[in-house]
């Protein structure tokens, strides 16, 4: 898998890790991927699905969470927007350190 790809899983894994926080399920984190961050829902969904897999004591308690403390769809649009402004700003500096000048 080139870095470009990994880069982009990692991404999306971060971002549904932010979906955690905010109490959504599976649904819910992959409408707001879609929405906010023009992922594709298959895409999450597979992401979501390993995560499942390699945290699955987690995830099993995750599915009996009270829903009381969900934050709101604008405050999740909010926290998305900003986490995908501040990974374009980190890759944008990582690939103008990967410049390689000839001498």
């Amino acid at each position: 898998m080139g870095d470009s790809s990994a880069s982009y899983i990692h991404m999306v894994q971060h971002l549904i890790e932010t979906c955690v926080m905010f109490h959504m399920n599976e649904d819910e984190c992959m409408d707001a991927l879609s929405k906010h961050a023009n992922i594709m829902p298959v895409i999450t969904h597979t992401v979501w699905k390993e995560l499942e897999k390699e945290n699955k004591e987690f995830f099993e308690a995750y599915k009996k969470i009270n829903r009381e403390d969900q934050m709101s769809e604008a405050e999740t649009t909010q926290k998305i927007l900003q986490i995908l402004s501040e990974n374009s700003t980190t890759n944008t500096i990582n690939s103008s350190s990967n410049i390689h000048h000839d001498a």
